[in-house]
């Protein structure tokens, strides 16, 4: 009898042990499912030091700005078109001394002239110099100042068709611009200001409309072969407000309050 109940204490005593090894078992498990720890193997992800932008790197900085009459301000009565009000505004947004080492733009300028211009020492060396570069062109190429646009007696129908020929020609310059201003300096910030519909209120069927994407749509392409290239939208600043942004003098380039808009643009990109 008193083995007996060593047998039987023995089992008890057994199953009590076994019942608290899987109680203390199954609350570890538990703990590591609802719980879990980074192995000891694994390190702890870190966020990765942000990099500094363009115009933080900087002390100061420079813009060379090239291409047409937009870019040299026609049609601002102010004279500072596009190029002096992103220089006035980036020194107020960055507090930090701004130049413009060369305006380079010239009046009626097409794309193969600027090209022309780009293989002088001169101006690769103003371009090398740069930390911001701004440019415009491919207006001229299109729209030629209205020449052959407009059919009708009192020439004040749009006619797309001559635009449309020459969009071709011009954009395969274009891809030659952007491929030596980024051999003469890869490491600036290049902003290609796109076009606008300048006769779009003489356009009800906005024929040149669908001229004029195509041509931002085939730039924007060609500039992202390039990171350091951005093009600058501003076909919808003048959709709805032409008039009140295109001057009054020659119904074609901007005036004080279009440029306005356009530097706004390129700041906010900047930033």
């Amino acid at each position: 009898m008193r083995s007996t109940r060593y047998i039987w204490g023995a089992i008890g005593l057994t199953a009590s042990i076994s019942t608290i090894v899987f109680a203390v078992g199954f609350a570890y498990a538990a703990n590591q499912i609802w719980f879990p720890k980074a192995s000891g193997d694994l390190n702890i992800v870190t966020a990765a030091p942000k990099k500094e932008t363009m115009i933080e790197s900087r002390s100061k900085l420079q813009i060379v700005a090239l291409g047409d009459s937009l870019t040299a301000g026609t049609g601002d009565n102010t004279g500072k078109g596009y190029v002096g009000r992103v220089r006035e505004k980036l020194e107020k947004e960055t507090g930090k001394p701004v130049f413009v080492l060369n305006n380079l733009a010239i009046p009626g300028y097409k794309s193969d002239q600027l090209l022309q211009d780009l293989m002088l020492k001169k101006t690769q060396d103003a371009l090398a110099q740069a930390d911001i570069i701004l440019l415009t062109i491919g207006g001229n190429d299109i729209f030629a100042g209205g020449e052959g646009l407009f059919s009708g007696e009192n020439q004040t129908e749009f006619n797309p068709e001559a635009a449309e020929k020459r969009l071709g020609p011009a954009l395969l310059q274009m891809d030659k611009i952007l491929k030596a201003i980024n051999q003469a300096n890869p490491k600036a910030t290049v902003l290609y200001v796109g076009l606008y519909h300048p006769f779009l209120d003489l356009d009800p069927k906005k024929e040149g409309s669908l001229i004029v994407q195509r041509w931002n749509n085939r730039v924007f392409e060609l500039t992202n072969q390039y990171p350091q290239m951005v093009i600058v939208p501003t076909y919808d600043l003048f959709e709805q407000n032409l008039i009140k942004y295109l001057s009054s003098a020659d119904h074609f380039h901007p005036n004080g309050d279009g440029y306005e808009r356009i530097a706004d643009r390129i700041v906010q990109i900047l930033k």
